[in-house]
């Protein structure tokens, strides 16, 4: 059994230059040359080339190539249109966010991902693992639907959000405060995922541990083309204290250290873009938004992460992730925790209301 306090506190990116040498009036030679530099200047990339004439003369030539450009193959009209739409008519100017085009195979703004959150040694940390394998599958599948049915304008994908690596009240060997699962339940969910054509994320909560050492612990499977990552300031302990005693916090660089992670996984492997799903609930859990930064290699989502009722979670997600916008948005719903008191968890057709729309949907 995993210890988690997640409950138990939720009210929670060959040219050479050409060197030409001495020649002579020749007309040939002359056709030749202009040849050699019509295809040098048009073939070269990158930085300035210099070539030089010597006729007996201190001359010297300069051709200027273009700069190099980040060429993407995406629609920008189509992608321009989507995160239009996503803004849901906003006038703050707020949204959309401008950031780089992604590079190509972008999971968003072109599907809605609907994920189930848990881990599969605890049934008290979300529904992905409270349940048996094929029944949640099949309810996972079920709110697919519903969000298609929903909003039939964008794809509706199905992920699963495995806790990878779990915050713990006890120090542990490492004295980190956090327990790494084994890979073998990493590849169970990635087979489970599998069935269903479905996404990955693996979700970290630091403990007294940082972002760089748990997200590069996790290499192997950030190199797969379907797995994403999540991060969860709330389990990251900075001044000693114990997890689930106090909330967490990241600071932008935090978040940072792992853009610049899954930027150099997705160039190295020739990838498309990743997702990186942020948790947040409180303005202490992430500090310096501003500074976050945005690259072409990776698609973040501000999650609003927290239970309670409708008016409490609509107050927390234009606090802190309307009014502080970074890229995407998304909202977590909680099974139990949404329902209780006489509440009632909202509906796929009430979130397509919010200003941004959310993109990411997470049940735990």
């Amino acid at each position: 059994m995993v210890y988690n306090p997640l409950l138990a506190i939720r009210k929670k990116q060959f040219n050479k230059n050409n060197m030409i040498k001495s020649f002579h009036s020749f007309p040939k030679l002359l056709i030749l040359l202009f040849s050699i530099l019509f295809c040098a200047s048009s073939c070269s990339k990158g930085k300035s080339q210099e070539s030089t004439i010597d006729n007996g003369k201190k001359d010297t030539v300069k051709i200027l190539a273009a700069p190099e450009k980040n060429v993407s193959t995406i629609d920008t009209v189509d992608y321009n249109n989507k995160m239009l739409a996503l803004s849901n008519n906003d006038t703050t100017g707020f949204w959309p966010v401008k950031t780089p085009y992604p590079l190509p195979g972008a999971v968003l703004p072109y599907n809605r991902i609907i994920a189930f959150y848990g881990n599969l040694y605890s049934k008290r940390m979300g529904i992905l693992g409270e349940l048996p394998k094929n029944e949640m599958l099949k309810k996972l599948q079920g709110e697919v639907a519903k969000w298609q049915a929903a909003d039939p304008t964008t794809k509706t994908i199905p992920a699963l959000h495995y806790i990878a690596v779990t915050a713990q009240s006890k120090p542990g060997k490492a004295n980190m405060h956090r327990l790494r699962m084994p890979f073998k339940q990493i590849d169970t969910v990635l087979n489970w995922a599998k069935s269903i054509d479905a996404l990955v994320f693996l979700d970290i909560q630091v403990g007294h541990s940082n972002v760089k050492d748990e997200v590069t612990a996790l290499e192997t499977y950030l190199k797969l083309p379907n797995v994403h990552l999540g991060i969860d300031p709330e389990f990251s302990l900075k001044n000693g204290h114990v997890p689930g005693k106090k909330i967490g916090t990241f600071d932008a660089e935090d978040i940072n250290n792992a853009i610049d992670i899954l930027a150099n996984f997705v160039r190295e492997n020739n990838l498309p873009p990743k997702v990186l799903v942020v948790h947040r609930f409180t303005q202490g859990m992430v500090t310096n938004y501003k500074n976050i930064k945005t690259v072409p290699e990776v698609q973040i989502v501000m999650d609003m992460d927290g239970f309670g009722d409708k008016i409490l979670k609509r107050s927390t997600y234009l606090r802190y992730i309307y009014r502080e916008p970074v890229q995407f948005t998304g909202f977590k719903l909680f099974y139990k925790n949404d329902n209780k008191n006489n509440w009632k968890m909202y509906t796929p057709e009430e979130l397509l209301k919010f200003t941004p729309k959310p993109i990411y949907i997470q049940y735990q």
